[in-house]
């Protein structure tokens, strides 16, 4: 399919092109290519990053994308997806393991692309888009990315000579969606294919969302900072042993049981309000949503698993941001999310208020578009592995934005779907013990999972155990742990007592539970 859109050969795999990114500028800036008017741009090396060409792409009326051309090419195409209802084309750099991969794979040699989906907003918070262009709201449900790889492909062709040897696209919550939707609805776009965190059941998560902040809305729900710390220190207490060490992160989170956390004991005398040593009803509530699934009786199959409790939500990114707002529930990240959701694609009414008259099911024919726009719940993987594709999802079990049991539902639906053994022969779930949404939390948050992708389509190598990392400013490592391919954890074998030891993926061993 690659060949067919970009016309010309495509390299042996591994091959580095003669072309330098300088060459590949010129050839391109200022060309029409397939649907693509361009602009290029030589970028010299900087501290930390290579030379590349910076080529900006915009597909009229309204899509752009960015594609970055490595000094040397490895004959390879890294599609990095973007964050949220996107917006703007997330940057080669950023501050977080999260936003290094783009940066990570333009230093291997590939060409490495991003988009913003088709329309153009300061935060990425925000579906006004989606409210009176369909158009819009199609690219970004799904047609971004196809549409961008047809003229990119032939970018590559005419710059090099030739089309990528292997293509893989990677990102992380909506950009683990994009992943999953391209596998699912786009099954001969790429050889291999990396859902982080993915958001795959985006009407129901943004439900999922609204009911959160309906149970935090109410009168003495809301959290103090010391209360979440309450909360996710008595997780900590029941199980952070669990996996043969306390170290401040719950990782063997099947053996975390809701009856063996017993949330129940920190009932505050008659349920009511009486300090940070107790939770009150309208608190405890609160938890009651957040670790029950979310369904709605007018849509079957419209469904989000629950969160369940891990002992990092008093994390900085965690429970504070994501959940709570800091103490206003209108500045909640889920609050925002889900009121854009509900006035742009169910009320039709920028000016709804998404808690006095939210009801998800309000329309009916609204819900369910919004479902068949966005969602990548289809469980068959068949025709893209049936053509040798490879399939990694991977998820922080802290995350505070997408519940890892979301992760852990579609993968057990996804083996019942294409069976048992082409499920091992082709896909694989991580889970990264106390790591948030997409990076950072306590636990080690950075893995190369790119080149194990590449090492599995490229020459046959089948990932197991890989190496998940906690990296400080300046890229040095700080902790480090085995990445368990799933169902296994790391469990701690090294000596007690001692906490240099525990920092230490060597002390480490992946155990079945």
């Amino acid at each position: 399919m690659l060949s067919a859109c970009g016309g010309g050969t495509s390299k042996a795999p591994g091959h580095f092109s003669d072309v330098s990114s300088q060459q590949a500028c010129n050839l391109l800036n200022g060309k029409t290519v397939g649907e693509a008017a361009m602009q290029a741009t030589s970028v010299p090396m900087q501290a930390g990053t290579p030379a590349y060409c910076k080529v900006q792409g915009l597909i009229s009326p309204s899509l752009r994308f960015e594609l970055r051309l490595p000094e040397r090419w490895n004959g390879k195409l890294h599609f990095w997806g973007g964050g949220g209802y996107n917006g703007f084309v997330q940057p080669l750099t950023g501050a977080n393991a999260n936003a290094q991969r783009p940066l990570v794979a333009l230093k291997a040699g590939y060409a490495t692309v991003s988009t913003d989906s088709g329309h153009q907003s300061a935060s990425n918070r925000d579906a006004s888009f989606a409210l009176n262009d369909a158009h819009a709201a199609e690219l970004f449900g799904s047609l971004a990315v196809p549409t961008v790889m047809s003229s990119v492909v032939k970018a590559l062709a005419q710059a090099y000579g030739s089309t990528p040897s292997r293509s893989y696209f990677e990102g992380c919550s909506n950009g683990g969606r994009e992943a999953m939707i391209n596998a699912q609805r786009f099954p001969e776009l790429f050889d291999g294919i990396i859902a982080r965190a993915p958001a795959y059941p985006w009407a129901a998560l943004m439900g999922h969302f609204h009911t959160n902040m309906l149970a935090l809305s109410k009168p003495g729900a809301m959290f103090s900072p010391a209360k979440v710390s309450l909360l996710a220190g008595h997780v900590r207490a029941a199980c952070d042993a669990l996996d043969g060490v306390e170290d401040g992160v719950v990782s063997h989170t099947q053996a975390c049981t809701a009856q063996l956390v017993n949330i129940q004991a920190l009932r505050c005398k008659g349920g009511m309000e009486d300090g940070d040593s107790c939770l009150s009803d309208a608190q405890l509530a609160v938890v009651q949503e957040w670790t029950s699934d979310a369904q709605w009786p007018g849509t079957p199959g419209l469904r989000a698993a629950g969160w369940s409790l891990n002992g990092n939500e008093d994390g900085p990114s965690n429970w504070a941001t994501w959940l709570l707002g800091n103490g206003q529930v209108t500045q909640a990240i889920q609050y925002l999310y889900q009121d854009s959701t509900f006035k742009n694609y169910l009320a039709k009414n920028p000016g709804a208020d998404s808690l006095r008259q939210g009801n998800w099911e309000r329309d009916p024919d609204a819900l369910k578009m919004l479902s068949r726009l966005n969602d990548a719940t289809n469980p068959d993987l068949r025709p893209f592995l049936n053509r040798g594709g490879k399939f990694i999802m991977w998820h922080g079990t802290s995350d505070p934005a997408i519940s890892k049991n979301l992760s852990l539902e579609y993968f057990r639906n996804m083996r019942n779907a294409v069976g048992t053994a082409q499920s091992d022969a082709s896909t694989r779930l991580y889970l990264a013990p106390g790591v948030d949404h997409c990076n950072g939390g306590a636990g080690a948050d950075s893995s190369d999972l790119l080149a194990a992708l590449d090492r599995w389509v490229a020459q046959g190598a089948a990932p197991q155990t890989l190496l998940a990392e906690k990296l400080d400013g300046n890229g040095a490592p700080v902790l480090a742990r085995p990445l368990c391919a799933y169902p296994q954890y790391p469990r701690y074998v090294g000596p007690a007592a001692d906490a240099a030891a525990a920092r230490l993926a060597s002390n480490y061993v992946c155990d079945r539970p």
